[in-house]
C-alpha cells in the first residue's frame, strides 16, 4: 500500500465525553468529527472496537466479529424512541476524566436492555426488518457470538473451559435445549450488535462525509474465553480440556524484563492453511466493513511468535515458531485486491519480519519516543525515515511523550533537545513538529499528547492486566486554540 501524505490523531472512542461514564457513538463523537476536520486532519486512528472483557483491554474481546455494546449511546437510542427520558432518570453521578469501567458498564447494560424491552414492544415493521436482516447477514458469526454470550451469563460469568461438558463440547442436544430455554436472552445480544453496528456505520458514514479515513486495529490473537476459540477449537492449540497448550506473549524487551505473557491461544496455521485461511478472510472483511486502514498488530508474529508453554508464570521461557508468513499474505491480498495495512513492527524484529513486511509494500510503524537512546542512525529518527511509513510521537502502549520526557534517562533528554535544537520547555510540541515535518506519509499523535499531558492520561502499561483503558479527556478540552495550532502544523508540513 502507498500512501499519501496526512496526519491524524490517535483516539479510542471509550475516550470521549458522555454523559454515560465512558465515550460513545453519540454527540460527542461527532463532534470529535468536527474537530478533526477543522484542525485539517484527514485520519482517525482507533484500537479495537470489539466487546472487552477481563481488564476491560480492546485487545482481549469475547469476539474478533463483535462490536462493544458498551460504546452504544443512549442519546441516540432516546432520538430513535427507544428509551424514554424516564428511562434515564436513574443515571448514575459519573467522573468527567476516566471510566469507572464497572459503575459504567452495570448503567449501560442496564439502559441497552429497557431499550430492548422498547423494541420488542415496538409496532415499526421497518425496524423489526432492519434487525432482521442484519441477523441473516452477520449470522455467520453472530450466532454463535450471542449464543456464548447467554451460556456465559446464565453460568455467573465464568470462562467457557469450566462450563459443563456437553456446553464446552458443544453438544448438538445441549445447545438445542439452551437455546430453547433462553431464547429472550439469547435475542438481547444479538440486539446489541444490531444497535452497534448501527451507531458505528452512521459514525463511519459521517466522518468520510467530512474527509476522514479511519484507521482500525486487528490484535493478532484473540482472547481464549472468546466465541471464536470455543466456537472453532480446531483452529487453536487446545487440549482435550479446552485449555490451551501454548499460549501468546513476547520475551523480554523494552516493555518489560520478564517480557509479556499475553496468555492468548495460539493458531493451528496449518488448519487455517487447509480452509484457505477462511476465519481470517472473514475477520478481515468484517473490519474492512467498519475501517478503511488496518493496523495489524504484532506483526511479526506472522514471520515467527513467541511460544510459551501454558504453565510458565513470565515469558522468559519460551521458542520461536515459524509464523505463515507470505503465504497468509498472499491469500488476504487476493481476497480483497490489495493490502491496506499498516504492519505494526515494533519490538524484536529479525530480517525475515522485514523482508515480509517490504516484499508487500507495508508501511511499518516509528515511535518517536524510542529514537534517543542511541546514535543519529536510529531508524526512528525523522531522517531516517522511508516515505512509506506512519509515524508516531508515541501509541496508546507508551507513555504519554511529556510523561516519557519527564522519566527519560538525561542522556536521552540532552540528545532529544540536541536533535531538536530546542530548549525542551514546549518538548511534546516540538516532538510532533519533528515527525510532522517529515517524509513519514502519515503521522500520528495521541490527543494526550496534543492536550500537552502527563503520565497520569497513559492509556496503558503493557504487561500490566489490570489499571489500564480508563482514561477520558473532558468537554472544554478540544479549544479552538488547539485546533487553530494544528491545523497551522497541517498547513505547514503539507497534510
Amino acid at each position: 500500500m502507498i500512501l499519501k501524505r496526512k496526519s491524524g490523531i490517535l483516539l479510542h472512542p471509550t475516550c470521549l465525553p458522555s454523559p454515560d461514564g465512558i465515550g460513545d457513538l453519540g454527540p460527542d463523537c461527532y463532534r470529535w468529527i468536527d474537530f478533526l476536520a477543522e484542525s485539517g486532519c484527514k485520519l482517525w486512528q482507533i484500537l479495537p472496537l470489539g466487546p472487552t472483557g477481563y481488564g476491560d483491554s480492546p485487545y482481549q474481546c469475547f469476539s474478533a466479529f463483535a462490536g462493544n455494546p458498551y460504546l452504544i449511546s443512549p442519546t441516540l437510542l432516546l432520538d430513535q424512541n427507544l428509551l424514554t427520558r424516564e428511562d434515564l432518570s436513574d443515571r448514575p453521578v459519573f467522573p468527567l476524566d476516566h471510566i469507572d469501567f464497572g459503575l459504567a458498564i452495570e448503567w449501560k447494560i442496564k439502559i441497552i436492555n429497557r431499550a430492548y424491552n422498547h423494541f420488542v414492544k415496538s409496532k415499526s415493521t421497518k425496524s423489526r426488518q432492519e434487525y432482521i436482516n442484519f441477523c441473516e447477514k452477520e449470522a455467520d458469526w453472530l450466532t454463535d457470538f450471542a449464543l456464548f454470550m447467554a451460556i456465559k451469563e446464565s453460568l455467573g460469568g465464568g470462562s467457557w473451559d469450566n462450563w459443563p461438558e456437553q456446553l464446552r463440547r458443544r453438544d448438538t442436544d445441549a445447545l438445542t435445549m439452551f437455546i430453547a430455554h433462553n431464547e429472550d436472552a439469547i435475542e438481547k445480544h444479538k440486539f446489541r450488535q444490531f444497535i452497534f453496528f448501527k451507531q458505528w456505520s452512521n459514525v463511519k458514514n459521517y466522518a468520510h462525509q467530512k474527509g476522514i479515513e479511519i484507521i482500525g486495529d486487528i490484535p493478532i490473537f484473540i482472547a481464549f474465553d472468546s466465541a471464536d476459540a470455543w466456537s472453532h477449537p480446531e483452529l487453536f492449540y487446545l487440549g482435550k480440556d479446552g485449555k490451551p497448550t501454548v499460549v501468546a506473549g513476547v520475551p523480554p524487551d523494552y516493555f518489560s524484563p520478564t517480557g509479556q505473557l499475553w496468555g492468548n491461544p495460539l493458531y493451528k496455521w496449518s488448519e487455517h492453511k487447509k480452509q484457505g485461511y477462511d476465519w481470517w478472510i472473514k475477520r478481515f472483511r468484517s473490519v474492512f466493513n467498519n475501517v478503511d486502514i488496518v493496523r495489524l498488530d504484532h506483526f511479526r508474529g506472522f514471520s515467527g511468535y513467541w511460544e510459551i508453554p501454558a504453565n510458565m508464570p513470565t515469558a522468559e521461557i519460551g521458542r520461536w515458531v515459524k509464523g505463515p508468513g507470505s503465504d497468509f499474505l498472499k491469500a488476504i491480498q487476493k481476497a480483497f485486491n490489495g493490502l491496506p495495512i499498516i504492519a505494526e513492527d515494533l519490538g524484536v524484529i529479525t530480517p525475515d519480519v522485514v523482508e515480509l513486511r517490504d516484499t508487500f509494500n507495508l508501511p511499518g510503524m516509528k515511535i518517536l519516543q524510542f529514537a534517543f537512546a542511541s546514535t543519529p542512525e536510529d531508524p526512528f529518527l525523522p531522517h531516517n525515515y522511508p516515505v512509506n511509513c506512519v509515524a508516531y510521537t508515541g501509541t496508546h502502549d507508551n507513555d504519554t511523550t511529556w510523561g516519557w520526557y519527564k522519566s527519560a534517562p538525561e542522556s536521552e533528554k540532552d540528545f532529544c533537545r540536541r536533535y531538536l535544537a530546542r530548549s525542551g520547555e514546549d518538548i511534546v510540541w516540538d516532538m510532533i513538529r519533528a515527525i510532522w515535518g517529515s517524509t513519514a506519509a502519515y503521522t500520528l499523535a495521541t490527543l494526550q499528547d496534543f492536550l500537552n499531558l502527563d503520565t497520569e492520561a497513559r492509556m496503558n502499561y503493557p504487561g500490566r492486566p489490570t489499571g489500564n483503558w480508563s482514561w477520558r479527556f473532558k468537554p472544554g478540552d478540544l479549544s479552538e486554540n488547539l485546533c487553530g495550532r494544528i491545523r497551522e502544523l497541517n498547513y505547514l508540513y503539507s497534510r
